[in-house]
């Protein structure tokens, strides 16, 4: 019995590979890591600059209130509220 070569005709498709130089890359080749700082991370680091400034009212206003200098302006708390559910 006899076997014939059929289909690619003997020839090894992955040979190609084996003739490939793999030496090193150029330095314009090689790929350097990048760092991007979306919007929406940008605009976290400025809420964060807020939450400060709001925890330095607070501590501001806790010291008044113990002692006894904290005197709240009903008309502004309510225009604060009005305007709060308004928007």
């Amino acid at each position: 019995m006899k076997i014939n070569r059929t289909g690619v005709s003997g020839i090894n498709p992955y040979q190609k590979q084996f003739h490939k130089p793999h030496g090193p890359k150029k330095p314009s080749e090689a790929q350097t890591d990048k760092l991007e700082i979306s919007s929406a991370a940008k605009g976290m680091q400025e809420v964060s600059k807020m939450t400060k400034e709001r925890t330095e009212k607070i501590a501001r206003l806790k010291q008044q209130i113990a002692k006894g200098e904290y005197q709240p302006n009903p008309e502004k708390i309510a225009e604060g509220i009005v305007d709060f559910y308004k928007k």
